[in-house]
């Protein structure tokens, strides 16, 4: 499934998997959050719900790019850096890893989710 992010009004194509959590995170759309620094390696943001981990591996190895769901805080991440391998995450599909750049350039990012027609 394809989305679009727009970062500080720039937009970014993504593309999403075809996991459960992914599937679910798409009926959310759209969504307006404020993505914020965590750890010098990803933003995140406070999801409206949670979402279904239904058949999700118990973690994952996130590289830059990837867009995950943080099931035990129930939030979205965007890593513009890779991280080691995070029991409870779940990648959710992928930016652009030229995208990233704009992540990491401001503690707080504006962002819009939508999906892409």
């Amino acid at each position: 499934m394809n989305i679009r992010l727009t970062i500080n009004g720039t937009p970014v194509d993504a593309t999403l998997n075809d996991s459960a959590a992914a599937r679910d995170f798409a009926d959310q759309l759209p969504l307006d959050l404020t993505l914020t620094d965590f750890h010098q390696t990803e933003k995140i943001a406070d999801l409206p719900r949670r979402l279904s981990t239904s058949g999700a591996p118990e973690g994952a190895t996130p590289r830059a790019g990837d867009l995950a769901y943080y099931a035990p805080w129930g939030n979205l991440a965007v890593f513009y850096r890779d991280f080691p391998y995070s029991d409870g995450l779940i990648i959710l599909g992928r930016i652009p890893e030229s995208a990233t750049e704009q992540l990491a350039a401001a503690d707080e990012v504006p962002v819009t989710i939508e999906n892409a027609m």
